[in-house]
């Protein structure tokens, strides 16, 4: 079933008799899917002031065609959203109310944050088919609840996303990577020493036959001086600065593009920076850093029993391909907030049942 309006999705909640597996364009299949297919094609640009660097749009919008429209304006979405279709090898288009859901955020969180960081207004229906709008076209405009930020990474189990608004930044007219050929295991404390520069970084990772990689990006000439000053103080781990390549380096880190096209189960670890080279070390596989060591991509054999061979570790893995659980169990006091929760908003817990448990 496919709706594409918001008074339709309240209806095909309110009517619904049995589960629902809320998609919007398919591409990030993590998790359980049970029940009914939902589709919500609520798309199209609804407000975009340039101006005010402000941008509101349906759920089902393309992210093709919100980065196109605010390329125009020579914009963009702070937090360098990526598609996963084509690492999870399925097809399909990124949508925006996808992207919200999961919380999707790429290199460039180091230093803009996250999506719900940019995130300043929500509608949505909810689990009984009530439309429920929190947030404005302002930052400050959020009082109560914080809705806005609990929906973005809810991955569809509080509510089904009908619009969303955005506070959006300039794009940078240029940027340069500073290259550093070390081991994965060895490139927390390089990236470490960059994000705590005054060089304003904004990207900080690790790919295979690269190496570490460090990003500045704004006016040519701050451009220019930021990496070379860079480059001196990452000089001890062979750090060279790459210009014309760099735009490239940052697409296949945020798309995860080595593994792509790759046989293995997928994990996706979000932990401490400072406990990544003990997970390197003690997951063997191949691997692809981001957020200076704080995200882990992880391509191993099939079956491999990752979180007990990854651990210790602070934070959370989520299999994103493969005969795991997706998410790993919570612990007691929070399970019991995120049931509680559910049963607020969706109290008869028909959407994405199971998907994150």
């Amino acid at each position: 079933m496919k709706v594409e309006s918001e008074g339709q999705l309240a209806e095909a909640i309110r009517a619904a008799s049995g589960p629902l597996d809320v998609v919007g364009g398919g591409t990030r299949p993590v998790g359980r899917g049970v029940g009914e297919v939902l589709e919500v094609g609520i798309s199209g640009i609804s407000l975009y002031e340039p101006g005010a660097l402000t941008l509101v749009v349906g759920a089902g919008t393309p992210l093709a065609e919100i980065e196109a429209a605010i390329a125009a304006e020579g914009q963009r979405l702070p937090f360098e959203p990526a598609r996963w279709g084509a690492l999870l090898g399925v097809s399909g288009e990124s949508t925006i109310g996808g992207v919200v859901a999961v919380n999707v955020s790429g290199p460039r969180r180091v230093q803009a944050g996250a999506c719900r960081d940019s995130l300043i207004g929500v509608r949505y229906v909810d689990g009984s088919g009530t439309v429920v709008k929190n947030g404005g076209r302002v930052m400050k405009n959020v009082t109560g609840y914080d809705l806005v930020k609990l929906m973005a990474g809810s991955w569809g189990t509080l509510g089904v996303l009908s619009e969303v608004a955005f506070k959006l930044l300039p794009a940078a007219p240029a940027q340069a990577s500073v290259v550093m050929d070390i081991p994965a295991g060895e490139a927390v404390a390089a990236l470490s020493r960059a994000l705590g520069s005054p060089y304003d970084v904004s990207g900080a990772g690790w790919l295979p036959g690269i190496g570490a990689v460090v990003r500045v990006e704004g006016l040519a000439e701050s451009v220019a001086y930021r990496a070379e000053r860079l480059a001196a103080l990452l000089a001890p781990y062979g750090a060279r600065i790459e210009r014309d390549g760099s735009a490239a380096i940052w697409a296949d880190l945020a798309e995860v593009r080595p593994f792509h096209g790759r046989s293995g189960d997928l994990w996706r670890f979000s932990i401490k920076p400072s406990d990544a080279p003990g997970v390197v070390a003690r997951l063997g596989g191949e691997v692809v850093l981001d957020w200076g060591g704080g995200l882990i991509w992880a391509l191993l054999p099939e079956g491999t029993d990752v979180r007990a061979k990854a651990a210790p570790y602070s934070g959370h893995a989520i299999c994103l391909r493969g005969q795991a659980a997706a998410f790993e169990p919570e612990a007691a006091p929070v399970a019991a907030l995120s049931r509680g929760l559910r049963a607020r908003f969706d109290p008869r817990g028909i959407l994405n049942p199971g998907r994150m448990g």
